[in-house]
This record gives C-alpha cells, structure tokens and sequence, in this order.
C-alpha cells in the first residue's frame, strides 16, 4: 500500500463520518423548510388599500353615535359571532367577514347609507372597508379597534 492510501478499516470511518454530516444536513435543511412553511400559515398584518379610514377621538365619537343612532349610517362589527357575543359595542350588528356569506350579508345594506366596521384591531375591518369597495359600497369606513371605540366614548355591551 503506498502513501496516501487508506486501507478498509480506516477509509470505513470517514465513511461513516460523511453519511453522519449527510443525514444532519439533510436535517437540517427539512427542519428550515418545514419553519417557513409554518412562518407563511402565520396571517401577516392586512395593509387597507383604500382611504376609507377613519381615526376615532372622542370629539368625533359623538358624531359618529349621533349618526348611527339616529338610522343615518351602519355600525358594523366584521369579528366572530363569539367574539361580539363576548363584547360588542352599542347599535352595532355582527357581519363576520370570515363566514362564506358575508358579501350576500353586505349586500343587504343600503349602500347610500355610511358604514362604519370595526373589529379588534382594525386589521379585519380594514379588510371589510376594502372589500364593501369591490361590492360597490364608496361609503365604508375602518373606524378601528374595539378597545379604542370604547376609550374614545362608544357604549359597549
């Protein structure tokens, strides 16, 4: 045997070394993809693509009560029906933008009148406000969150 030259007994090591190193990467890499995926199945944060937003203070929540009380505009929550059963605020009606049926529910409002859509962190009613836009609606508005609605002075129940 000349130099340089492994015999069986010390080449099957290294053997079993690579194969190791192998299966590790291969760990490894099945480990990075099946993170990501997960990452992906995480809902991102909905950025609104229309305008129609509305920022709610106290001033203008009296307003806007006025308004809703009075049959002049809808009070929207697009949140589950356990969530607003849990919490809703006051004139408010539940139209839960993830049920299959929520355009058809939509579609049963005057679209003369304003709609004003909330939910728990705006993120759902931003979606809704943008969506009442590809129905046809030019009047749907994202006031927000519901704990904000509350601090600035809208009634809950």
């Amino acid at each position: 045997m000349g130099a340089g030259e492994l015999n069986s007994d010390q080449a099957m090591p290294i053997n079993k070394k690579l194969l190791m190193v192998k299966r590790n990467l291969i760990a490894l890499l099945l480990l990075v993809a099946i993170t990501g995926a997960r990452a992906q199945n995480i809902q991102a944060r909905y950025v609104q693509k229309s305008a129609n937003k509305i920022a709610v203070t106290a001033q203008t929540s009296k307003g806007l009560l006025a308004e809703i009380a009075q049959g002049k505009a809808y009070l929207v929550d697009v949140r589950t029906p356990e969530e607003y059963d849990k919490q809703h605020l006051k004139y408010a009606q539940n139209i839960n933008i993830r049920s299959p049926d929520f355009a058809a529910q939509v579609n049963k409002l005057d679209k003369n009148k304003r709609v004003y859509l909330y939910c728990h962190s705006g993120n759902r009613s931003g979606r809704a406000a943008d969506s009442l836009q590809t129905l046809g609606y030019t009047r749907g508005y994202n006031i927000g969150a519901i704990d904000s609605l509350i601090k600035a002075g809208f009634p809950a129940q």
